[in-house]
């Protein structure tokens, strides 16, 4: 494994979620946690983390502003250059009470009625990537889920949306793994390939003043707060939010979701059967497989229930494990495709709850949708290469297709 750091042997003392153990393991992992006498992890990597794995203590965090700062957000080697309440990424790294300003900003062009507009779209892209992997041979071909399908589909919509060329798909990839997985990594280096990100998106704001259009740079580039427009660091820490955030979770999405369904035939089968039963699917989901954690930093010495927290220690908030903690749902580590009930945290919990969830929605809906009717029997045939860091989704997912339609 690539960094500073070696091999986890004791995740409960010497814990780090960069282990590519970590993310294919997972589900063990968070239910070991969550039936011990301590369910919080430490580890003096990173300078310092901690990761709470119960519903309640990932909720008492995520909404304790007081002792928790939300100016970091990813777990690195490094701390984040630009203070609170700003941050570096706003809002998603912004602590009230500007988090709220910076927050409703970005509201109207995440609203409901804007996003359903992208449905024809998603379709149209989502058998575009299905026709690109040609003739199929039931029970012969295997094409990968994660590669060829899920990782292209909210590339291209947050591209198109921020009004950047499509064809630097490959680009914005290298961006959301440089920023999310190469995290245990020494500050020098990070700083090293985190530079092309940062230069490239000064480029795109420069040519979007340069060249107008209707789109959400220019959107951001003319909003105003209190009467004045954004700083070119809120500009560029917005986009670069939108542009990794609106990637790499719903890529993960889709990708867990093929891999469920590649896994569990009844499931599969059920949603051939019945499609209707995807309103409560997309829910499950959600909550089975959430693909994002966060993490906060911890403002000043703080003991949280016997933990020693220390101030500028990261704390993560798994959200994932808390959707699967059996003391807030029940039959929790297992997928009920039409679970009626389900008051998931996927998106989030406190108050920086996902302002995209409108849009993953309907990006992982139409991409399971399109991807079934095409290939209504599949099966998960090979090794599923897991992501590693704060989102968890699969890298590579061999799939046999059984069936065409």
């Amino acid at each position: 494994m690539a960094g500073m750091y070696e091999k986890v042997l004791d995740w409960a003392n010497d814990f780090d979620h960069a282990d590519p153990e970590y993310n294919e393991r997972a589900h063990e992992i968070w239910a070991e946690f969550q039936g011990s006498e301590c369910p919080v992890a430490h580890s003096d990597r990173y300078d310092g983390l901690w990761a709470p794995f119960t519903y309640e203590m990932v909720h008492e965090i995520a909404y304790d502003t007081d002792h928790f700062t939300s100016q970091g957000v990813v777990v690195n080697t490094g701390r984040p250059m630009i203070e609170a309440p700003v941050g570096p990424a706003p809002p998603i790294t912004s602590d009230p009470p500007f988090h709220n300003i910076a927050r409703r900003l970005l509201l109207p062009p995440f609203s409901p009625k804007v996003i359903a507009e992208w449905e024809p779209e998603i379709r149209r892209l989502c058998n575009e990537l299905l026709d690109r992997m040609g003739d199929i041979t039931e029970g012969e071909s295997i094409v990968d889920g994660a590669v060829e399908y899920a990782q292209s589909i909210p590339v291209n919509v947050i591209a198109r949306m921020l009004g950047f060329p499509t064809e630097d798909e490959a680009l914005f990839r290298d961006f959301v793994h440089n920023v999310l997985e190469r995290i245990n990594e020494p500050v020098e280096e990070r700083e090293e390939f985190m530079q092309p990100l940062a230069d490239y998106l000064d480029a795109q704001i420069q040519d979007h003043r340069d060249n107008p259009r209707d789109d959400l740079t220019n959107y951001l580039l003319n909003v105003e707060i209190a009467g004045n427009k954004l700083s070119d660091e809120h500009v560029r820490g917005s986009i670069l939010l939108l542009l990794v955030a609106g990637i790499d979770t719903t890529w993960s999405a889709i990708g867990s979701s093929l891999w469920h369904l590649g896994t569990h035939p009844d499931d599969l089968q059920r949603l051939v059967d019945e499609p209707d039963v995807m309103m409560f699917a997309l829910e499950e989901f959600l909550r089975a497989y959430a693909p994002v954690t966060m993490a906060r930093l911890v403002k000043e010495d703080y003991d949280f229930h016997g933990c020693p927290m220390k101030a500028n220690d990261w704390v993560l908030l798994p959200f994932p494990a808390a959707n699967r903690d059996p003391k807030q749902f029940e039959d929790a580590t297992k997928f009920v495709i039409d679970r009626q009930e389900n008051r998931h945290g996927a998106f989030g919990l406190g108050i920086h709850r996902c302002l995209g969830s409108n849009l993953a929605r309907l990006e992982l809906k139409v991409a399971v949708e399109e991807f079934v009717r095409r290939f209504p029997s599949f099966t998960v045939d090979g090794d599923t290469r897991w992501s590693v860091g704060q989102i968890r989704g699969p890298r590579e997912l061999p799939l046999r297709v059984l069936k065409t339609s």
